[in-house]
């Protein structure tokens, strides 16, 4: 996959995920975060959020619908590797005490979401992996404006 290959959007968000994403993306921009949902790493793995903000930082965000969608989800810890901070978010009857303590925790609805626990700070990534990721982010956000802009694109 190149940097302009994502075709990724709130449409590969499983259900109930997309409107949780759309709360977190209201927080996250309300903090000085801009994002993209469904994120493709250089690893080929999807991150249900990413942001960034105006001083290069990169957030990932990991949505967990529930209990079950959790204990299925073993890919999760890849994506520290990719990001300064990372976050869970949850809905509000989420059982948090299953969450690792070591992440940042959001709760969020359709609406928006609250910040439970700041996400403890990664370490910091290599210059070279910060511009790659800021590049794939950059080029992503551009195509998807260009779908909407021009639907003929995609077809």
């Amino acid at each position: 996959m190149t940097m302009d290959d994502d075709t990724g959007g709130a449409g590969g968000i499983p259900d109930g995920a997309d409107l949780l994403a759309r709360g977190v993306a209201r927080l996250l921009r309300e903090m000085g975060q801009t994002s993209l949902t469904e994120f493709t790493l250089r690893s080929g793995r999807r991150a249900d959020l990413a942001a960034i903000d105006r001083g290069g930082k990169i957030t990932i965000v990991e949505i967990k619908r529930s209990l079950a969608d959790f204990r299925a989800d073993a890919k999760w810890p890849e994506y520290l590797e990719f990001c300064d901070a990372f976050f869970f978010a949850v809905p509000v009857e989420f059982p948090r005490d299953v969450l690792p303590e070591d992440t940042g925790l959001l709760i969020a609805d359709r609406y928006g979401a609250e910040l439970i626990r700041p996400a403890l700070l990664t370490g910091g990534l290599h210059a070279s992996r910060r511009k790659e990721i800021l590049l794939r982010f950059a080029t992503t956000a551009a195509n998807r404006l260009q779908r909407l802009t021009d639907p003929e694109l995609s077809a």
